[in-house]
């Protein structure tokens, strides 16, 4: 007796995109990618909360809008995570330009008395900028809904 038809499997419904129990399928490169950038924010925000708690009384005003500048900062990071982890395009250029700005910052401290910041701020970059111009994540970012 031959077996019954095998029916096809089900469509994904819209923007399931597949992966297991309703998530997108996000590639492990900009998985890591997002997870750096996260952390770099964090980093960020706690300098920021350090220079307010460290913050003179003859340099209140500075004090007051660099620790504002780069808890602000963190936090942008941090959306951006978000938004890379959620597999929104518009998180490409922000986080771009903040890996452009983080390999800078380490290319001025190589030759200080803080080298291993230097290194693990550089390291973090290209790990990033890896992670998230590796093919498999382009063509994730680049996905048609993925584009708001």
């Amino acid at each position: 007796m031959p077996e019954p038809p095998v029916p096809p499997p089900e469509e994904p419904p819209p923007g399931d995109g597949g992966g297991p129990a309703g998530r997108e399928h996000r590639p492990a490169p900009l998985t890591v990618a997002a997870s750096l950038v996260f952390l770099q924010g964090l980093f960020t925000m706690l300098v920021g909360v350090s220079e307010a708690v460290h913050v003179s009384s003859g340099r209140v005003v500075m004090g007051a809008t660099t620790a504002l500048f780069f808890v602000a900062y963190g936090v942008a990071l941090g959306w951006c995570a978000w938004g890379m982890y959620s597999l929104r395009s518009w998180s490409r250029g922000p986080v771009l330009l903040a890996q452009l700005i983080w390999l800078g910052l380490a290319w001025n401290l190589r030759d200080s008395t803080v080298t291993g910041v230097a290194i693990a701020v550089a390291a973090s970059a290209v790990l990033v900028l890896a992670g998230m111009l590796h093919p498999r994540s382009i063509q994730a970012l680049n996905r048609e809904e993925h584009r708001s």
